[in-house]
């Protein structure tokens, strides 16, 4: 099946690929131990446990890139999730579909050298040291479960902007509250080197208590660091919320709402830090937000 195929495809079970692990080189398991041991370093002492319980559980290390048969093993006897192959980008249906039925669509390829540091499109590394960990946690893979669900009912109801924005500030960039301090636990965050070391060298950006309404109006930009992060108390809360809301009902008011923006607190915000914004004053007026 071409690539053109399965990013055009309406069904899961077109999208899903072969891993093809067998076809990796050894420079493509260099590159996966390089990204994986200056993440450990990054991460060191800013991480949740429940990410690294995560990464000993699947046995995810930094021998090379994950053979998605031997993580499925360990990762279905926990929580009765598995990894699946996917050529690159899948439209949200089966995207929302796979999750609803606790699969994971992961990448297959990764990035060459000249892009440790960034590249548009998630790889393996991404998806998998950034992703897969946490599904291993109970609370984590029920969220994860029930926010699949909820996406097909938002394709249903126009409102996959929102539950985008949820992804972006809770799945990809989110944080948790500790007794010793604030702990990543955002995919996006975890597996990039600019954004861990930015996060917690940098005090530009916010971080505000998760608060559904104002993440799901605060618009997000894709190609730079973030200028708020949201900060939950536990996993469980974020299941809970998503289980005990009419979301018809939230997509019609948000859409009769004017977006937020997440560079300024607002009124309602409980503000955990105020970021210096020294970072973000530099951007262009015209940086687009989704």
């Amino acid at each position: 099946m071409s690539t053109h195929a399965v990013l055009n495809a309406q069904r899961k079970e077109d999208c899903i690929i072969d891993q093809g692990w067998s076809r990796y080189t050894v420079d493509d398991h260099a590159i996966w131990k390089i990204l994986y041991t200056r993440q450990q370093r990054a991460l060191a002492g800013h991480v949740c446990r429940e990410y690294l319980d995560g990464l000993e559980a699947l046995g995810i290390d930094d021998g090379g890139i994950p053979d998605f048969q031997v993580v499925n093993r360990s990762l279905r006897e926990r929580t009765g999730w598995e990894v699946v192959a996917v050529p690159g980008l899948i439209p949200s249906r089966p995207f929302f579909e796979m999750l609803a039925n606790r699969q994971f669509p992961a990448g297959t390829f990764i990035r060459t050298r000249e892009q440790l540091d960034y590249l548009e499109e998630p790889d393996i590394f991404h998806d998998v040291f950034g992703h897969v960990p946490l599904l291993s946690h109970p609370d984590y893979a029920n969220y994860m479960a029930a926010y699949g669900r909820l996406g097909l009912e938002a394709i249903a109801r126009k409102g996959v902007k929102f539950l985008a924005r949820l992804n972006w500030y809770t799945i990809e960039f989110g944080l948790l509250r500790r007794p010793e301090g604030v702990r990543i636990y955002g995919a996006g965050i975890v597996s990039s080197f600019g954004e861990a070391n930015y996060l917690v060298g940098d005090p530009s950006a916010h971080h505000v208590a998760f608060d559904l309404d104002r993440v799901a109006r605060t618009g997000y930009y894709i190609d730079d660091f973030q200028a708020t992060y949201f900060v939950i108390d536990d996993f469980r809360q974020l299941f809970e919320i998503l289980e005990a809301r009419d979301f018809a009902d939230l997509f019609e008011a948000w859409r009769a709402r004017p977006a937020l923006t997440p560079f300024d607190i607002v009124a309602s915000d409980d503000v955990l830090r105020r970021g210096s914004g020294a970072y973000c004053a530099g951007f262009p007026a015209t940086k687009a937000l989704k």
